[in-house]
């Protein structure tokens, strides 16, 4: 197809002289489409989508009619005149032509809506055949519930009879179809027959036993010569013609009758359909069936199905239709068949409405079921739920899958060390009006198109997702999106600067970027967020160190060779070794923020005063975290020792005042001393050692200290604080609640650093 300017559309059978005009504003975005239009059922002017074009009709009493979505916006001031706009519709767009004066439609103009996409013409028919496929596929199933008597009902209206014809037309309107058909009429199976016919006596070479009874008994009989051998045997007459057997090859076998059977069968349905189709005016489901009639008429003309008679029984168990090529593809068409000509989807009206193909939509159905097959086979989990995809209803086989309807398929993966429960989610909506911990988004409510969940087995999904034991990835099909440079790019500060004015007209050109970036923050949980779209090319961002969480995108190509979706396998793969792994860093992630969030924050926990900021040495100071050592001292002498030999001695054993080796006492940071008669204290000082060491009496001897009552005592090495913000701060660590009054003061406790802050003293440092 060229691409022109301009088109001109004549309107004479409307009004003699009635034209409309259509400029492009853009190059390479109108085309005359001529035969090639007509062969795939498609209006001969074509347009492209997300593209904008000019238009007026001749005469000032007609103007073009609404058809949704603002595709026609007329002009304020001249009604003739205006803009069309396809956005994202694709396909037939029948534009009503309305006569002003009296608001009537007079016709119907079709304009043709191209996808940017090249070779979207093919993805729409394989698509819709795969999908065809897996739903006849469910029903097949021996475990399937659904009961399959319905009729077809060829009285209802014309957008379900669409419905039907695309269903049967994915799977015997494809070109495999059309090669099977081929390979039986080049190549049929034959069989060995018998042929009885009759022959001159004396032509005959052999002889059988119904040739001797007729020697006795046939008609139209000749004397024989009275010298012939055979009077002697009592016979004096022959008769002039004997019964002959010729054994051929024949065409008219079980397989070949099924054959015909299931052509003509196929051939009747759309006769049907394009009789209903004339009734109801649905122009392109009558061009359609048409196309597809002259086709099946085509395959049945060949001289092959002449010499095939009616079927009387169908042997489906023929290892030749099973096996052979040709064969076994129309029988399982032939099996499809019947099914998809009972099945009506509720969400194919988001896809051919109107004449429309939403190839977008389209593709994320058929992303469903790809992503359905993939994780079936990944975690061994059979889609046993199928009552839930496909249901009976007063119009038939309804197909349960619609944008915006929750469907879920679950099961239980086990890798051999851990068992996980995996939930498969089709638009499942994560609410914003729930608190946490609920599952849900913090912010708005957000809708992904798919949501892979995995949690331990032996827990409730609610339990697990209080306990943040659970994990969402999810993916957002992305059809129009034709390389990640669209998706994902690196951008200049001119860039910016572009983005920002671009915005301010309403235009996001990283929209799908963001809401990725949606889902991973805004949705609790969430591990991942990915778009799948039909590239070539696989990004996977990692936001830290492992797999997930992460942001990024995978190619599913609707191809039958090469769909691309190894990338998106190989990632799964990768997250399942992920979740076996118990030391990963996302479990420990995930425990703190358990931990952290489990309880709400105390109402008395703010700190307002100074404290070392959490940077180099100190980035793990925090206060909650961080717990201070209170000891006593009763001697000016044993102060001095402290402080010349940088350690603090404890009791051990389990007499009073021994201390207690907890977490807390272990790992505390600081420790501040007291002595008898203090009401505050501001000798804080830096716990060095790792941990409290064993000093044996001598130990404590060879250190000089003052006559040790015990054997042995457990000592911590400490520093002086270098801290500013502790220079000239004292605190008041009676008010600390581990703290005992009377002889049990003296006996060592631990508090933390948040609540010995919230207990200071501001006074001048004392000096000892």
């Amino acid at each position: 197809m060229n691409p022109l300017p301009n088109i001109e559309v004549n309107l004479d059978s409307v009004k003699e002289g009635l034209r409309l005009w259509i400029d492009a504003r853009s190059p390479d975005s109108l085309f005359d489409g001529g035969e090639n239009a007509e062969e795939n059922n498609e209006a001969r002017f074509q347009l492209v989508e997300g593209c904008y074009y000019d238009y007026q009709i001749s005469d000032a009493d007609y103007v073009l009619g609404d058809v949704g979505e603002n595709i026609i916006q007329r002009h304020k001031l001249i009604y003739n005149a205006g803009t069309i706009a396809p956005n994202i519709f694709v396909g037939t767009l029948s534009v009503p032509l309305i006569i002003k004066s009296t608001s009537e439609e007079c016709c119907k103009i079709e304009l043709e809506v191209q996808s940017i996409k090249s070779g979207y013409r093919d993805d729409y028919r394989d698509m819709l055949e795969f999908i065809t496929e897996k739903c006849t596929d469910l029903l097949l199933q021996t475990s399937s519930p659904v009961s399959q008597h319905f009729e077809i009902d060829y009285a209802r209206d014309s957008k379900t009879l669409y419905q039907k014809f695309s269903f049967i037309k994915s799977v015997i309107g494809t070109d495999e179809f059309a090669e099977a058909v081929h390979r039986i009429v080049t190549a049929p199976v034959t069989k060995w027959t018998e042929i009885t016919m009759e022959k001159d006596i004396r032509n005959a070479r052999r002889f059988t036993n119904i040739n001797i009874k007729e020697f006795l008994k046939g008609g139209r009989r000749t004397k024989l010569p009275e010298a012939h051998y055979l009077r002697v045997y009592g016979l004096a007459t022959l008769p002039e013609r004997i019964t002959s057997i010729r054994k051929t090859d024949s065409l008219d076998t079980p397989e070949n009758r099924f054959i015909k059977h299931a052509l003509e069968g196929f051939l009747k349905f759309c006769t049907d359909i394009n009789s209903r189709a004339k009734e109801f005016r649905h122009k392109k489901l009558e061009k359609e069936s048409e196309t597809l009639i002259r086709e099946l008429e085509g395959q049945l003309h060949h001289s092959i199905f002449k010499d095939i008679s009616r079927p009387t029984t169908l042997k489906l168990n023929s290892p030749v239709l099973q096996r052979k090529e040709g064969y076994r593809e129309v029988l399982r068409v032939w099996l499809m068949f019947d099914l998809a000509a009972k099945l009506i989807w509720t969400g194919g009206d988001d896809i051919y409405s109107g004449g429309k193909k939403d190839i977008a939509t389209l593709y994320e159905y058929w992303l469903f079921f790809k992503l359905l097959d993939l994780f079936g086979s990944i975690f061994e989990i059979e889609p046993k739920d199928i009552s839930e995809l496909i249901k009976e209803t007063p119009d038939g086989l309804n197909l349960q899958i619609r944008q915006g309807k929750f469907t879920a398929l679950r099961g239980v993966y086990d890798s051999g060390s851990r068992k996980l429960n995996i939930r498969f989610n089709y638009n499942r909506s994560f609410s914003g009006r729930k608190k946490y911990p609920d599952s849900g988004s913090w912010t708005t409510t957000l809708r992904p198109d798919y949501t892979l969940s995995f949690w331990p087995v032996g827990i409730s999904e609610t339990e697990a997702e209080i306990q943040e034991l659970i994990v969402h990835v999810h993916f957002d099909a992305k059809y129009k999106i034709a390389n990640l440079t669209d998706f994902l790019q690196q951008n200049t500060e001119t860039d910016l600067d572009d983005e920002k004015t671009e915005n301010r007209k309403g235009i996001y050109k990283n929209a799908d970027l963001l809401k990725m970036h949606a889902y991973k923050d805004a949705i609790r949980r969430t591990g991942g967020a990915y778009v799948l779209y039909p590239g070539d090319q696989a990004i996977n961002q990692k936001g830290f160190h492992e797999i997930i969480p992460g942001l990024g995108a995978f190619p599913v190509k609707p191809s039958k060779t090469d769909s691309g979706i190894g990338e998106l396998k190989g990632f799964l793969l990768e997250i399942i070794e992920h979740f076996i792994n118990r030391a990963s860093q996302r479990e420990k992630i995930a425990y703190r923020a358990f931990d952290i969030y489990k309880e709400p924050p105390e109402s008395d926990n703010t700190i307002n005063e100074a404290l070392p900021e959490p940077y180099n040495t100190n980035r793990a100071l925090i206060p909650d975290d961080t717990f201070v050592l209170v000891g006593y001292y009763n001697s000016t002498e044993q102060f001095e020792w402290i402080t010349k030999n940088r350690l603090y001695n404890f009791r051990t054993g389990s007499g009073t005042g021994s201390l207690i080796l907890d977490k807390e006492t272990v790992s505390s940071k600081y420790l501040l001393l007291h002595t008898k008669g203090d009401t505050g204290s501001g000798e804080l000082w830096k716990v060095v050692s790792k941990g409290p060491r064993v000093f044996s009496k001598e130990d404590m001897i060879k250190k000089e200290y003052s006559s040790p009552s015990q054997d042995n005592y457990l000592v911590i090495e400490i520093a002086p604080i270098s801290d500013s913000e502790f220079q000239e701060a004292r605190w008041d660590f009676r008010k600390l609640k581990n703290y005992n009054a009377g002889r049990a003061s003296a006996f060592p406790f631990t508090t933390s650093l948040a609540e010995l802050s919230k207990n200071t003293i501001k006074k001048i440092r004392s000096n000892h």
